[in-house]
C-alpha cells in the first residue's frame, strides 16, 4: 500500500535526523542544528499551512524564538535541548511585540513527552498550551499517520528532497554500448531499398503479436538484417559470447515487459529501456539523442527479426519466457 510505504519512508528519515542530530551535538558539531530551524520552517508550513518565517530575516538574533507567523500569529522556537529550563528560558524573554500569539516549542532531537505534562510560568501571557505546544518527532509522526492520503504524499515528497540523498547508480562497461558506438559510425541510408532475405515471414509474425503500431518502424528496419549480421560478426571476433550477451540483454527486457504491458507497449518500451541502459554505461560516447534512438530502434528490430523477443507463429524459434 502507497499509505504504509510513504509513512515507512516518513518515519526513518526524521528518526534518522533526530539521531544524527543527537549524535552529531555530542561532538559539537552543530551545522545541522541550524539547518533544522529552515527544515522545520518548510515543514511545518506544509503540516499545518503555517505561514512561518526565519526571525533573522526580520529581526537578527531575536532572543528566545526561531519562527513567526505573522498571518497566523505564532512564534516557535526550535531546539535540540528539551527541558522545562530552556521552554521557560524562551518564555521569559522580551516577547512583549507578540502579545496574543500562540508560542510553539519544536524538539528536534529529544522525546518531550513528559514536557507535555508540565506547567510552565508564563509572563507574557502567551498562548501556550504544553499538551498541544510541544512537538517532537513522535507526536509529529503520530499526526503525520492520520493524515489523508494526498497530504501524505505531499509530506513524503518534501521529505525525499529534503532529506533523502539517493546515490549514483554504478555505472558499468556493456557490449551493448559497444555495438550501439559501431552502429553510430554507419550510414543506415545505404541499402535501405534492397529487401534482404529473411529467414520467416516477417508479416505473420507481426500480425501474430498484434504489433499494429510498431509494424511500420519493423518494416522500415527490417531491411538493415544483414548489416547487422555481419557487424555482429566482425564484434564476435573480439571475443566469445559478444552478440549474444546484446541478444540477451534485449531479451531480458522483453521478457521483465511482456506479461504486463500490450505488445506495443512492449516494443516501444523495450527501446526506451535499452536507451536507458546505453546512457548508464561507463564506455557510451555521446551522440545526438536522435542517433542512439535509431541505432537501437535497428537492434531491437533485428532482435525481433532473430526471435529473441515476441512469438514466432510457426513454432520454430518462440522468443516467450
Amino acid at each position: 500500500m502507497n499509505r504504509s510505504q510513504y509513512f515507512d519512508f516518513i518515519e526513518e528519515n526524521l528518526s534518522m535526523l533526530a539521531t544524527r542530530i543527537e549524535m552529531r551535538g555530542g561532538l559539537n558539531l552543530l551545522d545541522l542544528h541550524l539547518h533544522s530551524e529552515n527544515f522545520y520552517l518548510y515543514f511545518f508550513n506544509i503540516l499545518f499551512r503555517f505561514n512561518l518565517q526565519n526571525i533573522n530575516t526580520i529581526q537578527k538574533n531575536a532572543a528566545g524564538i526561531d519562527l513567526v507567523d505573522t498571518a497566523n500569529k505564532i512564534i516557535i522556537q526550535v531546539s535540540a535541548t528539551a527541558t522545562k529550563q530552556k521552554i521557560e528560558s524562551a518564555l521569559a524573554k522580551n516577547l512583549s511585540i507578540y502579545k496574543g500569539y500562540s508560542f510553539r516549542f519544536i524538539s528536534i532531537s529529544k522525546d518531550a513527552t513528559a514536557l507535555r505534562k508540565k506547567k510552565f510560568s508564563n509572563p507574557h501571557n502567551l498562548i501556550f498550551s504544553p499538551a498541544d505546544d510541544i512537538f517532537d518527532v513522535p507526536a509529529l509522526l503520530k499526526s503525520i499517520s492520520d493524515m489523508e492520503i494526498d497530504k501524505l504524499k505531499e509530506v513524503f515528497e518534501f521529505l525525499k528532497k529534503e532529506l533523502k540523498s539517493e546515490p549514483e547508480p554504478e555505472k558499468m562497461e556493456s557490449n551493448l554500448t559497444t555495438i550501439i558506438n559501431i552502429l553510430s559510425k554507419e550510414d543506415w541510408n545505404v541499402g535501405m531499398v534492397t529487401i534482404e532475405v529473411i529467414p520467416f515471414d516477417i508479416e505473420a509474425k507481426i500480425s501474430y503479436n498484434q504489433l499494429d503500431n510498431a509494424k511500420p518502424l519493423i518494416d522500415d528496419y527490417k531491411f538493415h538484417y544483414s548489416r547487422i549480421n555481419k557487424i555482429y560478426s566482425e564484434y564476435d571476433k573480439q571475443g566469445v559470447n559478444k552478440s549474444l550477451s546484446i541478444l540477451n540483454g534485449i531479451r531480458s527486457e522483453y521478457v521483465a515487459l511482456c506479461s504486463t504491458e500490450s505488445p506495443d507497449l512492449c516494443f516501444f518500451n523495450i527501446i526506451d529501456k535499452v536507451i536507458q541502459k546505453i546512457i548508464c554505461s561507463t564506455n557510451y560516447v555521446q551522440i545526438p539523442e536522435e542517433e542512439l534512438k535509431l541505432c537501437v530502434q535497428i537492434l531491437v528490430v533485428d532482435a525481433f527479426i532473430r526471435c529473441k523477443i515476441f512469438k514466432n507463429p510457426q513454432g520454430a524459434c518462440h522468443a516467450h519466457p
